[in-house]
């Protein structure tokens, strides 16, 4: 079964965290300067929240009508869902379905070891169908023989 910590493994570990003190726009620069959909917000390093496209989104929208939020903890999600490096592949896709998130951070204890995105779960999974089907088709090649087996 697939296991969080191999899909971190293959992500690899550059990790893009800002803090919820932080001036939106310099977030909004960040994300699109590393072309990211998200950005881990710690605190006193701690998770304190995580900061997204659809958080943007929601304060654009919101400044259009008078809203004036400056930091990103004004608009943060300060409850995200996370897993563990133990998660399975199936529960993540769960919790990001349920929870309509596309990015979920993974935390050993206090420690954050980096965030799955949608797009890395499906990465992950096709890779897994592809070795999967390889393997199959390798079993179907070497299929043993009834020579021997008559039944006569």
């Amino acid at each position: 079964m697939l296991k969080v910590s191999e899909i971190l493994r293959v992500k690899g570990d550059i990790l893009y965290t800002a803090t919820p003190d932080m001036a939106i726009d310099t977030a909004i620069q960040i994300m699109s300067e590393q072309d990211i959909g998200s950005l881990v917000i710690m605190e006193h390093g701690q998770l304190a929240g995580m900061l997204t496209f659809r958080e943007i989104i929601r304060h654009l929208h919101k400044a259009q009508h008078g809203n004036k939020a400056t930091t990103v903890r004004a608009i943060m999600d300060d409850a995200p869902v996370s897993v563990t490096p133990n998660t399975s592949a199936d529960e993540v896709q769960r919790l990001m379905l349920d929870n309509h998130a596309r990015y979920i951070p993974v935390m050993d204890g206090p420690t954050l070891q980096g965030v799955i995105s949608f797009y890395d779960m499906s990465k992950a999974i096709v890779k897994a169908q592809q070795f999967e089907n390889s393997m199959l088709k390798a079993y179907i090649r070497d299929w043993p023989s009834d020579q021997g087996n008559s039944a006569a």
